[in-house]
């Protein structure tokens, strides 16, 4: 797997465990294609922004995130082993400053993004396909504090049966984007 963009453009990344499973689901990285499509989509938005990735399993897509410009990325990964690999992959890159690891659930990292008065411009959902996680999740940062004004959250989904909310709180659904199996679902802070 490679990055498609920025300063770490063409960086081999190698996460571990592709295609298995534990007890936070099986590990799917979102693919280059969509993973450039998301890019082009935030476009300009990156530079500077504060960026999220939540579920972040591979931690492919916070890693894109600080090559094309984000000022800190918050990695946020339930599975101990899959975190500790998305560290040694900050560390082989020499980007472990610009990034927060965070072995914790969603709905701990909103708590804590709000407690410590964070403002996120930019997050990524990206739970196991099938879950209930995005719904809720996408409903625990529409309730929040943590997100900055006009904030994006971007949530990665299959089109077979998940359907998501049109808005949560403070989140308005504003476009969605298909790619073959895959659906990306944009929400703006209004």
């Amino acid at each position: 797997m490679r990055l498609t963009g920025g300063n770490l453009k063409g960086k081999k990344l190698s996460p571990k465990g592709l295609g298995s499973s534990s007890a936070h689901g099986a590990l799917r990285a979102t693919g280059s294609k969509v993973r450039e499509a998301l890019f082009n989509i935030i476009g300009p938005q990156i530079e500077g922004a504060v960026f999220a990735d939540i579920f972040a399993g591979s931690g492919t897509v916070g890693m894109e995130a600080m090559s094309r410009g984000a000022l800190k990325v918050y990695f946020i990964e339930p599975d101990k082993r899959r975190a500790r690999e998305i560290e040694d992959m900050l560390c082989d890159c020499g980007c472990a400053s610009k990034a927060v690891i965070k072995n914790i659930k969603a709905g701990a990292f909103i708590d804590m993004a709000q407690e410590e008065g964070l403002n996120i411009d930019l997050v990524f959902l990206d739970p196991p396909y099938g879950s209930s996680e995005l719904d809720v999740t996408i409903t625990r940062l529409g309730e929040s504090t943590a997100l900055a004004d006009n904030a994006l959250v971007i949530a990665e989904h299959s089109k077979r049966g998940e359907t998501l909310p049109d808005d949560a709180g403070c989140l308005d659904k504003h476009k969605e984007y298909k790619y073959g199996e895959t659906i990306l679902t944009l929400y703006r802070k209004g």
